[in-house]
């Protein structure tokens, strides 16, 4: 709140809506699309696998085994994520990383020979899509198990295929939650920034990062304070998203109960 307040005044204290127009800066408005863009990529992705794992879990048993090493696991691995996570895919896919090297010297395949991609914004969809698949698993899966038996004997006693079935009762009933949920990631990945901050060390290609760099130099685009009003910025977006977020989980709750 104190980065946010700050926005609205200048180097010497006072009053100003100068930082807000900033946020009509191409420079400002390019780095707002970059974090949309990787927040959106990473959301859909990690929607559609997560999706997939919830599906393949439905025919797990709820006390067995398997689902319970996937549950456990999802729930760590959601929350799994900053520094640590960032060390863990550097030693991996770095430019010195064990599969790196592997490719080059086994396969003789070199993954930058076009340039090193994995310290620029590029590098942060797989490590996004760590913890973003296992949210998917946990905000999911209790959609999926929400769906109840009757409605697909219902279906077939009327002669209804397996496709009619999920045309017209299991995709409609899933889609306030899945649409929510991918919010929901959209939104995770939106404001998360240890994990960005640890792989690209250099430049502001994303929100989170261009703050950093506003609050650790003496002005950014010719003005101070200038983090305040990229916070608010964000703050606008996230208001926006779980907002929507909120709505959604309102009407999928009605099947849920």
């Amino acid at each position: 709140m104190l980065a946010l307040g700050t926005g609205f005044f200048d180097a010497d204290g006072a009053p100003t809506l100068d930082n807000l127009l900033a946020l009509g800066d191409p420079v400002v408005l390019t780095t707002f699309g970059n974090s949309i863009a990787l927040s959106a990529l990473t959301a859909v992705l990690g929607a559609l696998l997560g999706a997939v794992v919830s599906y393949a879990l439905l025919g797990a048993r709820p006390e067995g085994a398997l689902r319970s090493v996937v549950d456990a696991a999802s729930g760590v691995l959601a929350q799994f994520g900053g520094v640590p996570l960032a060390f863990a895919f550097i030693a991996t896919m770095g430019l010195n990383g064990l599969v790196t090297v592997f490719l080059k010297t086994t396969l003789g395949l070199d993954p930058y020979a076009d340039g090193i991609w994995f310290y620029e914004m590029p590098g942060l969809i797989l490590p996004y899509l760590y913890f973003q698949v296992p949210l998917m698993v946990i905000v999911f899966l209790p959609a999926l198990e929400a769906l109840r038996p009757q409605w697909v004997e219902a279906n077939a006693t009327l002669g209804g295929t397996r496709l009619a079935y999920w045309r017209h009762i299991g995709l409609p009933v899933l889609a306030p939650s899945f649409i929510g949920s991918l919010l929901l990631l959209f939104a995770n990945a939106f404001s998360a920034y240890a994990t960005a901050a640890a792989i690209i060390s250099q430049g502001s290609q994303i929100v989170p990062l261009q703050i950093r760099a506003a609050l650790t130099s003496e002005t950014v685009l010719g003005r101070a304070n200038l983090a305040g009003a990229l916070a608010l910025g964000m703050i606008v977006v996230m208001v926006v998203v779980m907002s929507a977020y909120s709505l959604l989980e309102r009407r999928a709750s009605r099947w849920q109960r």
